[in-house]
């Protein structure tokens, strides 16, 4: 069974201000980008899909292969929690928790 996803705003806000950017940059390029990101939520929301905690307590984080992100998410029994989708190129200083 799939679990619930729950972005939380300071991602969407994050994921909002990518893909205007990817627009920015070349036309489509940036819902290319959102239709990627969803193609890893739908991996995550499937009940078999654990990746390995990276930082403590229990966020663990998925690195896209195409673009320079990585999803940082907390995985409970019944329902995921996207907290960000970080930049990868910016300072890791900034990774949100």
């Amino acid at each position: 069974m799939a679990s619930k996803l729950t972005i939380e705003p300071e991602a969407q806000v994050e994921i909002e201000e990518a893909i205007d950017w990817y627009e920015s940059k070349q036309p489509r390029l940036g819902k290319e980008f959102y239709n990627y990101l969803d193609g890893y939520f739908n991996t995550l929301k499937q009940a078999n899909a654990l990746f390995a905690i990276k930082r403590k307590p229990v966020y663990r984080e998925l690195a896209l292969k195409r673009f320079p992100y990585v999803i940082i998410y907390e995985h409970t029994d019944t329902e995921i929690f996207v907290y960000s989708v970080f930049n990868t190129h910016q300072d890791p200083n900034k990774k949100a928790k």
